[in-house]
């Protein structure tokens, strides 16, 4: 097993990562949440699932008899009516109000939950497309609007601790651009930790905003790749989670760090009972979508000076307990990868996947 250093391995930061993490050691603020009071009759319904769960069939133009590619939202809810999940959460980008009228009476025939995933407002003049999109989503009946700040990855995409600054004041803006338009027509707006913010991070981000419309989408096993523990990243987000993205998650060591794949649930490194029973504490509304990306395994190379440029989130005690973790689970086998597969093997790999969590969580969390 690696051994990483106490501190990120940055010399001319380390004198203000000291003292970062010393006021961080203070405690964290307590914090309390507002749930805005909108009914489910659909809570505690079967998991559902995320669009990316099939990101090699979403608008897939393999020609295959058994898995053919969904074209649009209304074949992702037909195909997860069919297979048993009790909702999806898809990408709301460019729907017409009759599109949105066909996706609102293809859930409703089909008893599913619907979340939207949608694109945050950069500037002002991005607005009408973002209220448009809104309103889009109500319309079809979504209950949530998931989020995100960044595409990529934080230890990729920023090379200095200045670049990420500059992307988090900007996300911030266009999250209080947003927050109005959400707050107007009642929709609840989910940032989701996506590689880009800390769990601690987020959380004041949330907190900062300070809306009852502002909340987040828990994704279970995404800050793993910034050396969090799941059962830190889920404390602390699990308050203010309006959805979630359930996931588990294999690890094991290669030689810059180690390697990341989502795997199917119970096989990995995720508390998923514990998880779900702490969501449910805080929002008893909240819906469970699974999002089981069948791809390569990640490399995060926390190795490598570079990867910590960004970074200033960690003590000594964070890095050793993810390191015991990580040493005590390590994936037995070879994580799951498509390297070598026909775009027909991928597919079926996929579905398979993804039909294991929805029997796990049956069986094993209580959902549906």
């Amino acid at each position: 097993m690696f051994t990483l250093p106490f501190h990120p391995p940055c010399p001319k930061e380390k004198t203000e990562r000291r003292d970062f993490l010393k006021k961080a050691g203070l405690g964290a603020l307590a914090l309390t949440f507002p749930f805005p009071d909108v009914p489910s009759s659909l809570a505690g319904v079967s998991m559902g699932i995320v669009v990316h769960s099939y990101a090699a069939r979403w608008h897939s133009d393999t020609p295959s008899n058994k898995y053919p590619g969904f074209e649009n939202a209304l074949s992702l809810i037909a195909h997860c009516k069919e297979i048993g999940a009790g909702g999806v959460q898809t990408m709301v980008n460019g729907w017409s109000s009759d599109f949105a009228k066909q996706v609102r009476d293809a859930r409703e025939k089909a008893g599913l939950y619907l979340e939207g995933s949608i694109g945050l407002p950069k500037e002002k003049n991005e607005l009408a497309k973002f209220e448009s999109e809104v309103l889009a989503a109500k319309e079809a009946g979504a209950s949530v609007l998931r989020t995100a700040c960044l595409s990529g990855r934080r230890y990729v995409n920023f090379n200095t601790l200045t670049e990420y600054k500059e992307f988090r004041k900007k996300a911030i803006e266009s999250i209080e651009l947003a927050e109005p338009i959400v707050g107007k027509h009642k929709m609840k707006l989910a940032v989701e930790n996506h590689k880009d913010w800390a769990s601690k991070e987020l959380r004041h981000v949330i907190h900062k905003i300070g809306s009852a419309w502002v909340g987040v989408t828990l994704d279970f096993g995404n800050n793993v790749s910034f050396m969090e523990t799941p059962k830190d990243v889920i404390e602390t987000l699990a308050p203010m989670a309006f959805s979630t993205h359930v996931k588990d998650m294999g690890v094991k060591d290669y030689e810059d760090g180690f390697l990341l794949s989502e795997v199917p649930l119970g096989e990995g490194i995720v508390d998923l009972k514990w998880a779900v029973e702490l969501c449910k504490e805080h929002n008893p509304q909240i819906n469970f979508s699974l999002e089981m990306i069948t791809r390569d395994p990640l490399e995060i190379p926390c190795m490598k000076d570079s990867y910590w440029a960004t970074f200033d989130h960690l003590s000594g005690l964070d890095v050793y307990r993810m390191e015991r973790l990580m040493e005590e689970n390590q994936f037995k086998g070879d994580l799951p990868q498509v390297k070598g597969m026909s775009k027909e093997e991928q597919l079926a790999f996929e579905e398979k996947n993804v039909l294991a969590c929805l029997e796990y969580s049956r069986s094993s969390l209580g959902l549906g």
